[in-house]
């Protein structure tokens, strides 16, 4: 047990930045497309917050390469996907 609370205070970031995946999964899963790419590309800007003010021995798995590179690589890619999500005309759905 006492790994396992380790574990989760070690990666409490890369956990909050999960929860919201997992609710982006469920707004697709229930075909509203569109709010769940816009709630997957705020996790990714999420994890570019967590990354950018905390140290890298706190954010766990989401430290991968230089704290530089980690952060323009989730701000691209989550502004591109928010970006992409609001920019997208319905067409009828959500």
């Amino acid at each position: 047990m006492a790994d396992w609370g380790q574990f989760a205070k070690k990666n409490l970031p890369m956990l909050a930045v999960l929860v919201v995946i997992v609710v982006a999964v469920v707004f697709v899963l229930a075909d509203r497309w569109r709010r769940g790419a816009f709630v997957f590309g705020v996790a990714t800007l999420l994890a570019a917050v967590f990354r950018l003010t905390m140290p890298s021995e706190r954010v766990g798995l989401l430290a991968v390469r230089s704290r530089a590179f980690d952060v323009g690589a989730l701000v691209a890619v989550g502004g591109a996907i928010v970006w992409l999500a609001v920019s997208i005309d319905p067409l009828g759905t959500d």
